[in-house]
């Protein structure tokens, strides 16, 4: 009974706080990705999609090109070949040629590494960012986010996408509508910005795939340990009353 009690007193601790961070995200407007880091075929696009659109701006300084060889499945002459736009070696790291100072001027704020973005951000977060331009001429750019208001960042994926409105009701947002197609429809445009998401969920921990499955043997291992652990009490304990 007094555990029961406890349990029930930190939900309702904790509750307000889960409410509250709900609704302060905007969770009820932004929809869920969810990645797969272990998709090889996923993680490919995304590499090809992030140094064809994002590599020009964005560095993914900690990272190593030979790095992806083994968890892309891919060899050291496709690599160089396909990926490798920016780095003499496939020991450089993925760096780009951009001067900060001369990216702070054309774009107000020098563009950030993505390296760790998606552990940052949220690859929700993410994945609505880059689904999020709309039209806006009051934009230097002449695009705005609805993620983030007022970005410096332009729309570098709207051959792709198109290019969309933001319509308002009461002055909350509504929906998003479409101004001019892009070469892409909706369903590939998503699925296209999801592999780039799974891609920077990857670089933000190349190891997460085996801390899960090391993770997932240990918790088997503590259930087992606990259940030798209960016998062995019952065991022990049987003559004592």
């Amino acid at each position: 009974m007094k555990y029961k009690v406890i349990i029930f007193f930190i939900f309702i601790l904790f509750k307000p706080l889960v409410f509250f961070g709900q609704h302060a995200s905007g969770e009820n407007l932004m929809e869920h990705v969810n990645i797969d880091v272990r998709d090889t075929s996923s993680l490919q696009r995304g590499a090809k999609y992030f140094v064809n659109y994002c590599l020009g701006c964005h560095s993914a300084k900690y990272v190593r090109y030979n790095s992806l060889i083994d968890d892309l499945g891919i060899t050291e002459d496709e690599l160089v070949g396909n990926l490798m736009f920016t780095g003499e070696s496939p020991f450089d790291t993925i760096s780009i040629a951009m001067d900060p100072e001369d990216a702070a001027i054309w774009f107000g704020i020098t563009p950030p590494d993505l390296t760790l973005i998606a552990r940052s951000r949220g690859t929700d977060y993410l994945y609505n960012f880059l689904r999020g331009f709309y039209v806006d001429d009051s934009s230097i750019t002449g695009v705005n986010n609805l993620w983030l208001e007022n970005t410096a960042m332009p729309h570098v994926l709207w051959e792709l996408q198109g290019t969309q409105k933001a319509i308002y009701s009461d002055d909350v947002f509504d929906h998003f509508e479409e101004v001019e197609a892009g070469t892409l429809n909706h369903e590939q445009y998503d699925s296209m910005v999801k592999d780039i998401v799974t891609f920077l969920s990857y670089i933000g921990e190349p190891i997460q795939i085996e801390r899960r499955e090391i993770g997932t043997k240990v918790i088997i291992f503590l259930l087992i340990f606990l259940l030798i652990a209960y016998m062995l009490k019952r065991e022990i304990w049987k003559d004592i009353h």
